[in-house]
């Protein structure tokens, strides 16, 4: 099947890319906000407990869409408050940085769930066979925990990591020419609906195989000390 784009092939390469730029800062923000939820919800310490529950439950309550568009429009205040604080014209947050933002946080916040189960598969013996050796509880966690959670949680983080990336469609509401937004300017010029929007769906699926295998290759990595100790 060959489809004529009419000259918005390059629009669609750079939608792509930014597509995939959007992801990535996503997955890092994420990744950072899951550990830290997932380190407070584990913590012997109440208040800490109180914090990362709080924020996994109240992140995935809401829309993934709604967090989108209030922290894009939320911040229009505050920037403007800090322009004045600091003396200058204007400041804004831009559609890129909300977009990470907003999606990092979601990702965070499913996140946070998943290297929890994880920290919690790992024996208590390890730990205190750590203790037991005179590590400290930093040394422990980096050495022994990390290395382990890692291993356990790359499936799930795997599969929030495809959604993440279908999810980032939801900040083209917000103006962010990423493969959405181009395919909609594409279809108003073109007046082809069925071909760019079907153009988006094989990009999106290029995507995903591309991560999978990725996911795949790290899978076998993180395992390759386990599958031998285990053989």
């Amino acid at each position: 099947m060959i489809f004529e784009l009419h000259g918005f092939g390059p629009a669609l390469a750079a939608g792509t890319l930014m597509t995939i730029k959007l992801a990535l800062c996503a997955l890092s923000v994420g990744l950072v906000l899951g550990l830290l939820g997932a380190l407070a919800k584990t913590s012997p310490y109440k208040p800490l407990q109180w914090l990362g529950g709080s924020y996994s439950t109240l992140v995935r309550g809401v829309p993934e869409l709604l967090w989108v568009l209030l922290i894009y429009f939320g911040t229009v205040g505050l920037m403007r408050s800090l322009a004045d604080l600091l003396g200058v014209e204007s400041l804004e947050l831009s559609a890129f940085a909300a977009g990470t933002i907003a999606l990092g946080l979601c990702f965070g916040a499913y996140a946070t769930e998943v290297f929890r189960g994880a920290i919690l598969a790992i024996p208590k013996g390890h730990r205190e066979a750590g203790q037991a050796l005179g590590m400290s509880k930093g040394r422990i966690l980096w050495k022994l925990i990390l290395p382990q959670m890692w291993r356990i949680a790359l499936p799930g983080l795997g599969n929030l990591f495809m959604i993440l990336m279908k999810d980032t469609a939801l900040v083209s509401v917000i103006g962010l020419e990423e493969i959405m937004r181009r395919s909609q300017i594409a279809v108003t010029a073109s007046k082809e609906p069925f071909t760019f929007y079907m153009v988006a769906a094989f990009i999106y699926l290029g995507l995903t195989v591309l991560a999978m295998i990725g996911l795949h290759f790290l899978e076998k990595r993180a395992s390759r000390g386990f599958v031998r100790s285990a053989s």
